[in-house]
């Protein structure tokens, strides 16, 4: 008679794979992809290191996991910010700002989700979340355009050059590497959403 897992037994697990996608994440939001082992993750989780690969087939495949989840977690953000009501440069203005103000308060994960070198597969992942941005931004764009609140443009390509554009500024910022410089964060976020909207409407923004 073939083995069917319960109920039970498949909660545990799911309850197991959880507490290592939750230890992945704090630990990579404290350190980096590149200063977190395995045997980190199945300490904090409270898993035996062999447990870590019986969930996920290598480092790679739950970085991967990791990265998608807290990715997801920041589009969520600047989708429901583009959501608000408001004109579309209003609306604009205000994901940019939360993208940009997100960023500088956890900037270890975001230097870790924007820049950090890894693996492939997580490159790839990385790739697929900047589309995911873009897509947001092409959405208010458009609308924009649509209103005549914006000039006409080819929003696709707009879009992918406002996510372009933040995550290249904010690289420095956000690197561990950078000079410890007092960092004016409102100047930063005030120069990023002049750039950006000053592309897109070929005007200043308002104070």
């Amino acid at each position: 008679m073939a083995y069917r897992e319960t109920a039970s037994v498949r909660a545990r697990k799911e309850a197991a794979r959880d507490r290592i996608l939750a230890a992945a994440l704090q630990l990579v939001s404290q350190k980096g992809f590149s200063a977190v082992s395995v045997s980190d993750v199945a300490e904090l989780a409270g898993v035996a290191t062999g447990s870590v690969y019986r969930h996920f087939a290598s480092k790679a495949e739950l970085f991967s996991h990791v990265f998608r989840s807290a990715s997801q977690r920041e589009v969520d953000q600047v989708a429901q910010a583009v959501s608000q009501p408001g004109t579309a440069g209003e609306r604009l203005q205000a994901a940019l700002t939360r993208f940009g103000r997100r960023a500088l308060r956890g900037k270890q994960l975001a230097w870790a989700l924007i820049a950090e070198p890894i693996d492939p597969l997580v490159d790839s992942d990385r790739l697929e979340y900047r589309r995911r941005y873009a897509e947001v931004f092409e959405q208010v764009i458009r609308q924009g355009v649509m209103s005549g609140e914006f000039p006409p443009q080819d929003a696709r390509v707009t879009s992918a050059a406002l996510v372009g554009a933040m995550a290249e500024t904010l690289v420095g910022p956000l690197s561990p590497h950078r000079d410890q410089q007092p960092l004016d964060e409102n100047q930063l976020i005030h120069s990023i959403l002049t750039l950006c909207m000053r592309a897109i409407t070929g005007k200043e923004i308002q104070p």
